[in-house]
């Protein structure tokens, strides 16, 4: 399959949300119009980005809400759970642990860890926070997907330099540092002040 940008595949998890609420609601087809207006896009671009994956849909008819749910949740790949562990039990650790809707997509957090001992046999959500010294164990004895790092940033390359020799070939980053990785290994950063930034430019331009 052709390379994918990242924009796209961003719209399809969209598309699939809408899917998702669109089926609650009982809908049982729809058009690529009410796609485009609930994802603020043009229904000539939710047609392309479905055309990558193969042929949906019937002209006049719409999509199938049920069928493009199933295709669309193969595609992203849903279809399995994720091991997931947590490197930083901050306030944003705390939320994202907390967060329902990584296990309802096949998310799973398996591990927390923290350098700080203040922290540690703290319980989250039924799980102990384990001294980060344990991580290089912990990992060797379950296999673990993907680790999301929460640290402070002079410490998240450490914690990715490690995770990586471990064997995990997925990091989301949440500290304020561009992480150096092999190719093999994908690394999503969530920069909150690159996002707020975003915003003033908007609103400063409006």
């Amino acid at each position: 399959m052709r390379k994918i940008a990242e924009s796209t595949v961003r719209r399809l998890s969209l598309y699939l949300r809408f899917l998702e609420e669109f089926e609650e609601q009982g809908m049982e087809t729809v058009s690529s119009e009410a796609l485009a207006a609930r994802g603020g896009t043009t229904s000539a671009q939710v047609r392309k980005d479905l055309s990558f994956f193969g042929s949906f849909g019937k002209r006049g008819l719409g999509y199938s809400v049920a069928e493009l749910v199933r295709r669309l949740r193969e595609i992203l790949g849903l279809g399995r759970t994720y091991r997931v562990a947590m490197i930083g039990a901050g306030k944003i650790g705390s939320a994202l642990v907390q967060y329902r809707g990584f296990r309802q997509r096949g998310f799973e957090i398996v591990a927390i860890f923290d350098a700080d001992a203040a922290k540690v046999g703290r319980n989250w959500n039924g799980l102990s926070v384990r001294d980060v010294k344990e991580l290089e164990g912990e990992l060797r004895r379950q296999m673990v997907d993907i680790a999301v790092i929460v640290t402070p940033a002079e410490a998240a390359q450490a914690v990715a330099d490690k995770v990586v020799s471990l064997g995990v070939k997925a990091i989301l980053n949440f500290a304020p540092i561009q992480l150096m990785v092999p190719d093999d290994v994908v690394v999503k950063t969530v920069n909150l002040a690159l996002e707020l930034e975003t915003l003033s430019y908007a609103l400063t331009n409006r």
